[in-house]
């Protein structure tokens, strides 16, 4: 048996190994997709051999799914504290709550000192796909704080029916995902009005726009049953 010091060095070792892995994997995945994203190239970019990725992750599905988890625990870790945090001393505003919701995503796609771009197209694009992989990696990483946060919007406007609310909150983390990556395109359309890097306009303007949206699927008979 390794002695403390050394066993912690090998612990840090290994752990610096699987993060560099993890980040190698969400750049290739982000930029050739998950078909043209190849483990021997992912081990090569993060300069561990291949035998390494295999043994922390068996296969190439294992490790999208583990790419998609480490981001999305971190995301939900921080929805879960505010959506504690909020209902503590009475109903939050609806702008507050939404607020909570939206942030960590963009701020994370914001963080460039942490390859936050990289996931920013990978989720913008696994988000909106219909096949098996990506629909369960979203239902086991997702489901979960988008049934809390639906719950939490309906107990903040509960004349909101629970069709209405689930359109509302599916369009407000759309809107999330489209300002998560810092494209430059909303500065060259308003001609420099604009400014793509700045994270607290982003996260104000996009809140906005979608709690106006979620007031506005209250008056709307989005639910057609009778």
């Amino acid at each position: 048996m390794l002695p403390g010091t050394q066993e912690q060095e090998a612990a840090g070792r290994n752990k610096g190994s699987r993060a560099a892995i993890l980040d190698a994997a969400e750049r290739a995945f982000a930029e050739l997709g998950y078909g043209g994203a190849s483990i021997r190239a992912i081990a090569r970019d993060a300069k561990v051999n291949q035998a390494m990725v295999h043994y922390y992750y068996q296969n190439k599905d294992q490790l999208f799914s583990a790419v998609i988890e480490r981001r999305a625990g971190e995301i939900n870790a921080r929805r879960d504290a505010a959506l504690d945090q909020l209902f503590q001393n009475g109903t939050p505003t609806l702008e507050t709550l939404v607020e909570a919701l939206l942030r960590p995503t963009i701020e994370i796609g914001h963080d460039d000192t942490r390859g936050g771009a990289a996931y920013a197209r990978l989720i913008a694009s696994f988000n909106n796909a219909a096949d098996e992989r990506s629909c369960r990696v979203t239902a086991e990483n997702y489901d979960p704080i988008a049934l809390r946060s639906i719950d939490a919007i309906r107990r903040v406007l509960p004349d909101l029916d629970r069709a209405a609310t689930v359109r509302g909150y599916l369009f407000a983390i759309s809107v999330a995902l489209s300002v998560m990556a810092k494209t430059g395109r909303a500065t060259r359309l308003s001609d420099g009005l604009l400014d793509d890097f700045d994270t607290e306009e982003t996260v104000a303007s996009a809140v906005a726009f979608a709690c106006a949206g979620i007031r506005a699927l209250a008056k709307t008979k989005v639910n057609k049953s009778p």
